[in-house]
């Protein structure tokens, strides 16, 4: 009896054995596997570092480093990409990410501004900024528009922001009124979207009382939830099908070490998404439509940023600003 109860223990403990090996080998895998998705994505841009222009702030030499705990900033361009035609970034969002203050921050940059065409010589429209010079000129273009550096970039197509909404299981929103697109009807209140009414959503502008403010205020909505999402994403082979399914339709310059650094270090922390907007009037000017931000707005835009990258304690004001 005593034989076979130790025989029985060495079979337990080999069995155990084996079952830490494949597990570790699956982990092992997944965790590869993951690296070469993200791969197909990385595309790393030759651009200068932004030196800002206000003197409180202090030259960087290099963007932030995720290994130290650095706060960053992402520019979201979500491009509108068509057939023989590279397209313009139909949505410019900017995320300020401070682990400090364990918040992330948001705001558009409405695509119709006016401002300066950085690489270009030209006063246009800001979202022209990547049809003139893609990603490099969208993001120097932004930095000068807000005087303050951006650290990465992320480029998702508008079909891999569907594709991504349907493979998190869908979005929850609050819409304040009724309206259609596109003979589709979204009624006042809770709705429940999958990938394909999300933009369509997303999308609509000209039956919104706040026309490109509206539309971008939903797009900030929408992303907030995707985040929320996100976040709570804890399961390793549902992180890889993510990443194996928009693995096409994203781009940046964010490494697979730093995404994991993310993930491991910031992400759990995170407990605050807050949101602002930028102010500004329309104005015609040659015939063309465009958004003004004038001096003093943009200089307030760019302290909220600095605040929030800057400080310890998330300031209770921001989000009503």
């Amino acid at each position: 009896m005593k034989r076979r109860y130790k025989k029985i223990l060495m079979w337990s403990g080999i069995a155990i054995v084996c079952l830490v090996i494949i597990g570790g080998g699956y982990a092992w895998y997944l965790y590869h596997s993951a690296k070469q998705e993200v791969a197909k994505m990385y595309e790393e841009i030759a651009r200068p570092v932004y030196v800002s222009k206000d003197p409180k702030m202090k030259p960087s030499p290099k963007p932030a480093d995720l290994k130290n705990n650095d706060p960053f900033t992402v520019l979201l361009l979500g491009v509108d990409q068509r057939e023989n035609d590279k397209g313009r970034s139909d949505t410019m969002i900017v995320l300020s990410v401070n682990p400090n203050n364990k918040s992330i921050l948001m705001f558009n940059i409405p695509r119709d501004t006016r401002t300066d065409i950085v690489g270009h010589d030209t006063v246009d429209k800001i979202n022209h900024a990547y049809a003139f010079g893609d990603v490099e000129m969208s993001i120097q273009t932004v930095e000068q528009f807000l005087d303050y550096p951006i650290d990465y970039y992320m480029k998702v197509n508008m079909e891999g922001f569907e594709r991504l909404i349907d493979l998190i299981g869908g979005v929850k929103v609050d819409n304040p009124y009724s309206f259609n697109m596109q003979g589709h009807e979204f009624a006042k209140g809770r709705l429940s979207l999958n990938g394909s009414d999300a933009l369509l959503y997303s999308r609509m502008r000209y039956d919104d009382p706040r026309g490109d403010l509206g539309r971008n205020a939903r797009q900030r909505e929408l992303l907030q939830e995707m985040m929320r999402s996100s976040l709570n994403l804890s399961n390793i082979t549902r992180v890889r099908s993510l990443l194996n399914e928009m693995g096409d339709s994203i781009k940046t310059n964010i490494t697979f070490e730093d995404m994991k650094t993310f993930m491991s270090e910031y992400r759990p922390g995170i407990g605050q998404i807050d949101t602002i907007e930028i102010k500004g009037k329309a104005q015609t000017i040659n015939g063309i439509w465009y958004y003004i931000v004038n001096d003093d707005e943009r200089s307030r835009i760019h302290n909220v940023l600095k605040d929030h990258l800057q400080t310890k304690e998330m300031n209770p004001a921001v989000a009503s600003k």
